[in-house]
């Protein structure tokens, strides 16, 4: 497309638009002389007068991104090569960074919480996309505390609207079990704690799901259980080789860290399991304990409902109403004391009754209680109130609640 004014060299007028390189150049095409280089977008008047646009001024755009921002969408993409993620999760997950620094929620954050702002957009897009991964994956990666990170993750997700997916408990297992270092062959690993993958995960799962049905994973962090339950799958497959090693020597062989409340989750799934193995009688002979109970996991994780009916109270709530309550018309025995203290939070008598026959199946916190709430001090005017007080005519209509209860209070009312 020929432009208005002359070639400065030769003084030839044919002067032409040329795409080289896919950057627009004013050529003249009788010398070959470039005249102007970097022509985006011009006007007719600027064409006459050979002046270049800028890039802002023909897009609206800033030539430059900010230095935050290249600095952030570095940050993105190199976390994904890191994980491995697919372009597609990339792509998403730089969208999802550059509108977060669009918003204004996020324009006044300390430099702390921008540098993490990267990791929570990858973090969203792999849920998303039900890609298994932690919080606490990224936060070894990123060098972060979890509490910062869940409240930037927090952030993100109402400020953008996002709709993120919980990852499940199964997901949770196979990437944890993904970082050992158990699944092959190494010099600090001996030959017989070496381990199947597929078979560990298996039974790794089979487990949490025990401690799921068992109130054993409600209100508790998910990765100690995981552990807990990985050590007591690794030694079960191969007992004789491995009921000597340690939690400890375990996580360490694996590669992985040993959280503190682990020993406590390991300590409540070893109970469950002796509680189950009570039941089978071909294992009653035997005197069971935390170690030989190892060895039969796998036959009470194939009986597990079976088992867990028998060792554990799993009444529905309205046979445990008319066990408490008995009918009218019928005198029913009075309460067991051992019930009643168990009720109170007594641990001696949940022992007793542990030892002794089928106890509920309850959570941890209400079968062992670390604390009793302290009950508040009655006030003077609570104190004067005995329930002896006579009711008056006016207030007797509140206590009646059906017309059942109006006919015999009018019955005995008319009675002389």
């Amino acid at each position: 497309m020929a432009a208005r004014g002359s070639c400065p060299g030769c003084g030839s007028a044919a002067l032409v638009e040329d795409a080289h390189y896919a950057q627009q150049q004013l050529v003249c095409a009788a010398c070959g002389c470039v005249l102007a280089e970097g022509l985006l977008t011009t006007t007719y008047a600027d064409e006459e007068h050979l002046r270049e646009v800028a890039y802002s001024q023909s897009t609206g755009q800033k030539e430059q991104l900010s230095r935050c921002l290249q600095r952030g969408i570095r940050r993105v993409q190199d976390l994904c090569k890191v994980l491995q993620l697919p372009t597609v999760f990339e792509e998403t997950a730089v969208s999802y960074f550059q509108r977060a620094l669009q918003h204004t929620a996020f324009h006044l954050v300390s430099l702390e919480k921008k540098e993490l702002l990267g990791g929570c957009c990858v973090f969203v897009t792999c849920r998303q996309h039900n890609w298994p991964l932690t919080m606490g994956t990224i936060c070894s990666l990123l060098y972060a505390k979890q509490e910062l990170f869940a409240s930037v993750y927090l952030s993100l997700q109402k400020e953008l609207g996002l709709s993120v997916p919980a990852l499940s408990l199964a997901d949770l297992v196979k990437t944890h079990l993904n970082s050992f270092r158990l699944f092959q062959h190494a010099a600090d690993v001996p030959a017989p704690f070496v381990e199947d993958k597929e078979k560990m995960v298996t039974r790794t799962m089979q487990i949490v799901e025990l401690a799921s049905e068992t109130w054993l994973v409600t209100g508790r962090h998910p990765v100690p259980i995981v552990t807990a339950a990985a050590f007591l799958s690794w030694q079960s497959l191969q007992p004789a080789a491995r009921l000597t090693c340690t939690f400890a020597r375990f996580c360490k062989l694996a590669g992985v860290d040993l959280p503190p409340p682990a020993h406590l989750r390991l300590k409540e799934l070893l109970e469950i399991l002796l509680r189950m193995a009570s039941q089978l009688a071909w294992l009653r002979v035997f005197n069971m304990d935390k170690k030989t109970v190892v060895k039969h996991i796998g036959d009470l994780l194939q009986h597990r409902i079976f088992l867990l009916k028998n060792a554990f109270c799993l009444e529905d709530e309205e046979e445990q109403q008319r066990a408490a309550a008995p009918g009218e018309g019928s005198a029913g025995p009075p309460p067991v004391a051992g019930a009643a203290a168990q009720e109170e939070g007594c641990p001696s008598e949940g022992k007793r009754q542990r030892e002794g026959g089928p106890r509920p199946l309850l959570p941890p916190c209400l079968i062992n209680p670390r604390k009793r709430l302290r009950t508040a001090a009655p006030s003077a005017s609570d104190s004067a109130i005995t329930g002896d007080e006579p009711i008056s005519d006016s207030e007797i209509k509140q206590y009646l609640r059906g017309p059942e209860e109006i006919r015999a209070f009018r019955k005995a009312k008319a009675w002389p």
